[in-house]
């Protein structure tokens, strides 16, 4: 038992030191950016099956260029559908780059990826694991989902490449999120974060080539995309809190966010913010839903509103300021987009969209039931227990 506890200890020492040192070297090589204020034409895509209509419908028309980043492509006949159309364009000419994250995708065929290759598309893996800090970088995500077309049409949001995004996963059902179409100058960036993960993951620059970055007019929405490597969102979801003097609203598939953020949470509270927390009533993950339950019960108790979505799963990532910003992006208000993941977020700051994107949460809250402080202090003893180990390891769920 001696030897066994040594081990144990020697393991839980080589982790912390792993994670720690690896973190390190990650921030210290890597980077926020905060892109400048632009003006685009925006589309907001709720449904899976408009937003695989557009997307793919872009990318049949495309002439130049295509550069996909997901998290997730999944081995199914809807992910086959999606890399076939990316083969059909290679084949006619057109530049593709699919760039994916390694632990996300896992599920893709070696056999597959070598047909994207040899129709002459350039594919990579994107946050490989590896020595010397394995557990780290095995942790480190890239979480970003962005598309670009010609560097003239752009997509990010929460939608990745998978039958589940199309309501086709019967535990899960209907599917729910959030996910933008950009045109107009806007997409530069987009198309320049690509770029940037693209020589992260394969050291090829092509940040500078001018055929990716065609004119680009200015459209109507100001707003400002945000990217994050596992560091200073945290910072960024607090000034939101801080911000806030009538309104927020919260909407993630997992609400795990760290005490500091849960006191600022309920400081707004108490200032008189009106506070709305939509989480889903299903999960996806094992114990991130009990990971959440201990968060709710003092936010509950302050007068903020969690709601649980039980039509279908939940998986929009969205902040809503008053009036005066919208945030809608990659980052789910948890721990692992905290401190772990890369994330890409678009800030909006035009009224007239702030107002659509709260009329569609609202819509979603009447497909959601409210979670009472009864209701929580009901939670079985077993569900008690596994939302004390969640919360050990919530940091990497």
């Amino acid at each position: 038992m001696l030897l066994i506890g040594l081990i144990a200890l020697i393991f839980v020492v080589w982790l912390r030191l792993d994670y720690y040192f690896g973190r390190k070297k990650h921030l210290r090589s890597l980077n926020e950016m905060k892109y400048p204020l632009r003006k685009s034409d925006i589309e907001l895509y709720i449904v899976g099956e408009h937003f695989y209509k557009k997307l793919f419908a872009d990318i049949e028309n495309s002439t130049h260029s295509i550069h996909v980043l997901f998290y997730i492509v999944k081995n199914d006949p809807d992910s086959d559908d999606f890399l076939a159309l990316l083969i059909k364009k290679a084949e006619q000419g057109i530049e593709v780059r699919l760039l994916l994250d390694y632990v996300g995708s896992k599920s893709l065929k070696k056999e597959k990826i070598e047909e994207l290759k040899k129709s002459g598309i350039s594919f990579s893996y994107t946050h490989n694991p590896a020595p010397p800090y394995f557990f780290y970088t095995l942790q480190a995500r890239n979480h970003r989902k962005i598309t670009v077309i010609d560097g003239k049409i752009g997509y990010s949001g929460g939608f990745n490449i998978g039958k589940e995004y199309l309501g086709k996963d019967p535990k899960l059902g209907f599917w729910r999120d959030y996910h933008l179409r950009v045109t107009s100058e806007g997409v530069q960036d987009l198309q320049s974060q690509f770029l940037r993960d693209w020589h992260e993951a394969t050291d090829e620059d092509l940040k500078t080539v001018q055929a990716y970055f065609p004119p680009l007019s200015q459209g109507t929405l100001e707003h400002q995309f945000l990217s994050t490597y596992g560091q200073s969102l945290e910072g960024h979801f607090l000034s939101f809190i801080k911000q806030a003097q009538k309104e927020l609203m919260i909407c993630t598939p997992y609400f795990i966010p760290g005490k500091q953020i849960q006191e600022e949470l309920i400081k707004a509270r108490r200032r008189g913010v009106d506070i709305k927390i939509l989480v889903p009533m299903r999960a996806d993950h094992p114990f991130v839903k009990e990971a959440s339950f201990p968060y709710f019960g003092p936010l509950i108790l302050s007068g903020c509103e969690i709601y649980q979505y039980y039509y279908g799963f939940y998986h929009a990532k969205v902040i809503v300021v008053d009036d005066k910003l919208c945030d809608i992006g990659t980052a789910n208000f948890d721990k692992r987009s905290l401190y772990l993941n890369d994330e890409m977020n678009c800030l909006i700051y035009d009224k007239e969209f702030i107002k659509y994107v709260k009329t569609t949460v609202n819509d979603d809250i009447r497909g959601s039931v409210q979670l009472t402080y009864d209701k929580f202090t009901q939670r079985p003893i077993a569900q008690k227990g596994l939302e004390a180990v969640a919360t050990m390891i919530s940091h990497f769920l």
